[in-house]
C-alpha cells in the first residue's frame, strides 16, 4: 500500500490532505471538498470514514482570532480514499506530494493523528495479530508548533 503524503508550504510540514468544514457542511462532504481542491480527487470517489478523531488546537487556524471566545480546539475526522490509477494534483497549499509505503508516511507525517489514521486504515487493509505492541516505528519526538516559544513558521 502506498499513500500519497502532501508537504504544506506554509508550515513546513508533511501531512494528509487536510481542511475545515464549512458552516453545514457535514465531515465527510468536508473531506470530499477538500480532496477535490487540495489533490484534485474526484467528489464522487469511494470514500472510507475511518474511526480515527482528534482535536486540533485553535492556535493552527488564521481564522482562530475571529472565532467565538470559548473556542479552543476543533474536531478532526479521518478518512481514506483509493484513488486506483488517477493522478493527484496539489493546490498552492502543498509545494510538494509523495507517494511512500507506510513506515515513510509514519516518520514523514507530522501529527500523531495522521499516524493513527494511517494506522487505522494500514489495520484494516491488513489486520496484524491482536496483541499489545508499538503502533508506529520509532518517530523523532517534535515540540507542538503551541508550545510556548514554538509556532508555525514566519511567512
Amino acid at each position: 500500500m502506498q499513500v500519497a503524503v502532501l508537504h504544506r508550504a506554509d508550515y513546513q510540514v508533511w501531512q494528509f490532505v487536510s481542511g475545515g468544514g464549512e458552516l453545514g457542511e457535514t465531515p465527510e462532504a468536508a473531506a470530499r471538498r477538500e480532496g477535490f481542491e487540495e489533490a484534485g480527487i474526484a467528489p464522487s470517489a469511494a470514500y472510507l470514514r475511518l474511526d480515527a478523531t482528534a482535536m486540533i488546537p485553535a492556535c493552527w487556524f488564521s481564522a482562530w482570532p475571529s472565532w467565538p471566545d470559548g473556542v479552543l480546539v476543533v474536531p478532526e475526522h479521518a478518512f481514506a480514499v483509493d484513488v486506483g490509477d488517477h493522478a493527484i494534483s496539489r493546490s498552492t497549499e502543498h509545494d510538494d506530494v509523495r507517494w511512500v509505503h507506510y513506515d515513510e508516511a509514519v516518520a514523514l507525517l507530522r501529527f500523531d493523528s495522521n499516524r493513527v489514521a494511517l494506522w487505522e486504515l494500514h489495520e484494516r487493509l491488513y489486520p496484524s495479530p491482536r496483541a499489545k505492541r508499538a503502533a508506529f516505528a520509532a518517530v523523532h519526538h517534535r515540540p507542538c508548533a503551541c508550545s510556548p516559544g514554538v509556532g508555525p513558521p514566519a511567512r
